[in-house]
């Protein structure tokens, strides 16, 4: 454990009020106050990992964009089928976000490894998350995919990803789910 002392400059303000989550009481600060927090190093050797040199051998011999997915979602597997029949030159990739590689692939996004919210495409230097996601699958596809994400692409993105999250917090209900990954 790390002791560091924060100078915290309260500009504008004469008083304000902290409440310290280890004691649950209310102090007062001012402007001259000083405030003492404990920093803990993360436990487990996941955290000190990296995750882009851990996962780089997904790219080395092939760099075609990898698209992770829910394996036990019956929306997600039908996007993937979908995405697989309208791919022709076969340039996307496809892991099941359950996976060993899925996992280690959901944290060189900087998501947890059991985060299951979300479609993500890992290509070799980036990775999108969301509705992000699903316009840079739809520019890998045939036409008039491209052309449609192009468009979509002006839609603020708290709309889209507004819209996404409603559908994938929902999928199971409305799609339901299976044991075992499809595809």
């Amino acid at each position: 454990m790390y002791t560091m002392a924060l100078v915290v400059p309260f500009i504008g303000c004469s008083r304000t009020t902290v409440i310290l989550p280890a004691h649950g009481r209310r102090h007062r600060l001012n402007a001259s106050s000083i405030v003492t927090v404990s920093l803990v190093q993360p436990s487990g050797s996941e955290q000190s990992v990296d995750w882009r040199e851990a996962t780089s051998s997904f790219f080395d011999r092939d760099t075609r964009p990898i698209m992770l997915f829910d394996g036990v979602c019956n929306l997600c597997n039908g996007g993937v089928k979908f995405v697989r029949d309208h791919d022709r030159n076969r340039i996307i990739r496809f892991e099941a976000l359950q996976s060993d590689a899925g996992k280690k692939l959901l944290r060189r996004s900087g998501r947890a490894s059991d985060d299951i919210s979300s479609v993500v495409l890992v290509e070799k230097e980036r990775s999108y998350i969301k509705s992000e996601a699903v316009l840079k699958i739809m520019e890998y596809i045939n036409i008039p995919f491209p052309q449609l994400a192009f468009f979509l692409q002006f839609v603020p993105i708290f709309l889209r990803d507004f819209v996404y999250d409603n559908v994938a917090n929902n999928r199971y209900a409305f799609f339901g789910r299976t044991e075992s990954c499809d595809i």
